[in-house]
């Protein structure tokens, strides 16, 4: 005689909302390396992951605090910051001879012109072969902050005080945004 619940409690991690299991699966059997992009409150994660016998082991990462030690003066979760890390994913991927990757966006929803589709632009124009369609990808004005820029140039000098509080402590004027971009996308290339 059988003692016990016949009720199966799902594993943690899928009560949470935090893995999909059958996507998850799907990734692994593909037996390649994974683009891993994840965007939490405050920041931008982007890291090429394999898969081990114990476990996902970690090949590479990057991370948006890392665009500080590069004078990045921007914001650390905005799509300009996730190209940014995504691109310096790709070239310390490239780095250390990976040149294929599967996107893994987790649980986030696959929206377009997202955040996360702006770090795998930033790592398929960092030279890393990431399969993906052309429609999903921000566009080169968005990436570069302009949106941001051609708003902060309609404001008044205390509406500008005001919303971009963080980047004039920094000593970056919103309107330069796009020319900051790509000072910090040269280092980025000079460095790797």
């Amino acid at each position: 005689m059988a003692h016990g619940s016949r009720y199966k409690l799902p594993f943690r991690r899928r009560r949470e909302g935090k893995t999909d299991y059958g996507t998850r699966i799907k990734l692994i059997d593909l037996d390649k390396y994974r683009l891993v992009v994840r965007i939490s409150n405050a920041n931008v994660i982007a890291q090429i992951i394999s898969v081990g016998e114990n476990g996902d082991e970690t090949i590479t990462s990057a991370h948006s605090k890392e665009l500080r030690g590069l004078e990045w003066w921007g914001g650390a979760k905005n799509t300009s910051a996730a190209y940014l890390t995504g691109y310096l994913c790709g070239k310390k991927a490239l780095k250390a001879g990976i040149n294929d990757a599967i996107l893994d966006i987790g649980l986030k929803r696959a929206i377009k012109n997202s955040r996360v589709f702006a770090a795998l632009k930033g790592a398929v124009d960092a030279g890393l072969n990431v399969p993906h369609g052309e429609l999903v990808l921000p566009d080169k004005s968005r990436i570069s902050g302009k949106h941001v820029s051609d708003y902060a140039e309609n404001l008044s000098d205390e509406d500008l005080k005001k919303k971009f509080s963080k980047y004039l402590e920094r000593g970056l004027k919103p309107t330069d945004l796009p020319k900051h971009f790509d000072e910090i996308k040269d280092k980025i290339d000079r460095e790797f």
